[in-house]
């Protein structure tokens, strides 16, 4: 019986997963040729990851561990054709045409972190000093985790500086234990990472964190907070948890050490979220935060903002990227993430949430 729940649960995950297709060379060399009125945007994404350089030129990082962090700085082109809420990809054996695709056209690497800082700090200066950290998820190859911070920047339409920190997934749908593991060997780095941000010319950072990352993301700050810097000398922003893969109790112990927020720590969560549910099964039948039905009544006393989003639309079958594919969603959330300093009132942030979620209701996301 063990036995046969094991297989039930191995082939769920197979099905499963945060990125779901296998990894891709980010940098292609049949480049098709595209007018500039052929292109939506061009993001420079500003990369800090605990991933070991690829044998790859052309793949850059692998899913392997490296005990140091590498930088670089991945400029990324989006087509005119872009639907908001989805990444348009090219399949294996077509040519790399800018018109069509998402498309890493540089990625030029910075040897350590006091270059990767100037080099951040140009950006800031001229992007008004703003910064947003993305923290992917389980099963998320390297370039699936450029070009999903690239998508949420462009569908958004933040105007700040996008920083991914990309810790060692393994890409595969059944490597969710090194990919836990990975996640917890990288919490020091995401804690200097995010130090070293504090120390730049950014004046604000956002986090937005999704699914395992979330986890990343709640463990570094849990770290901060012990040292006395919860707050990032006062520098850090919204801190934005897309379905937690983060069990109940564990939260509840990282949010009472972290202590109640000074700045909103909003949780997206969907009590329809499939992968999350395998993931529960996995620990043990234990809820996770990310589909957690009692979470708006159970959390609120530990300061976080919940958004239920179970009645919005998803276009992945696994109703587990709804913050960032649904065009809707991903809009406001960038909305909010574009509020100027003199951070909006409690009262503010409560009555923008329930309007989102009896948007939701209504079936209008």
């Amino acid at each position: 019986m063990r036995a046969k729940t094991f297989l039930v649960l191995v082939m769920a995950l197979v099905l499963a997963g945060c990125g779901g297709r296998p990894t891709e060379e980010l940098l292609g060399s049949a480049v098709v040729t595209a007018s500039i009125d052929q292109i939506s945007g061009n993001h420079a994404i500003f990369v800090a990851t605990t991933r070991k350089r690829a044998g790859s030129l052309n793949k850059v990082f692998d899913g392997e561990r490296s005990a140091t962090l590498s930088y670089a700085r991945v400029n990324v082109t989006v087509p005119k054709a872009h639907q908001t809420g989805q990444i348009e990809r090219k399949s294996r054996g077509a040519s790399d045409d800018p018109s069509k695709y998402f498309m890493a056209s540089e990625v030029v690497g910075l040897d350590s972190a006091q270059k990767f800082q100037a080099t951040i700090n140009k950006d800031l200066a001229a992007r008004g000093g703003r910064a947003l950290v993305f923290v992917h998820g389980y099963n998320t190859g390297f370039d699936d985790a450029v070009y999903r911070l690239t998508q949420i920047v462009h569908d958004s339409g933040y105007p700040g500086t996008p920083v991914l920190f990309s810790w060692a997934s393994g890409a595969s749908t059944t490597s969710y234990v090194y990919d836990k593991e990975s996640a917890a060997a990288a919490r020091d780095q995401l804690e200097a990472t995010l130090k070293l941000l504090a120390q730049s010319g950014a004046r604000r950072i956002d986090i937005v964190a999704h699914s395992m990352g979330t986890w990343v993301t709640m463990e570094a700050l849990r770290q901060l907070a012990i040292e006395g810097d919860r707050d990032l000398n006062g520098k850090l922003g919204d801190v934005v948890l897309a379905s937690p893969d983060i069990d109940v109790d564990v939260f509840k112990s990282q949010m009472s050490r972290y202590g109640k927020p000074d700045k909103p720590f909003i949780v997206l969560l969907s009590d329809d979220d499939r992968a999350l549910r395998i993931s529960g099964l996995l620990a043990g039948s234990q809820p996770r935060v990310g589909d957690y039905q009692n979470a708006a009544k159970d959390l609120s006393t530990y300061g976080v903002t919940v958004v239920d989003l179970s009645s919005a639309k998803a276009s992945d079958s696994f109703n587990h990227t709804k913050f960032a594919d649904n065009p809707e969603l991903v809009k406001l959330l960038g909305k909010r993430l574009r509020e100027d300093d003199g951070y909006a009132s409690d009262r503010d942030v409560t009555d923008r949430i329930n309007m989102i979620n009896q948007q939701i209701k209504a079936g209008l996301l």
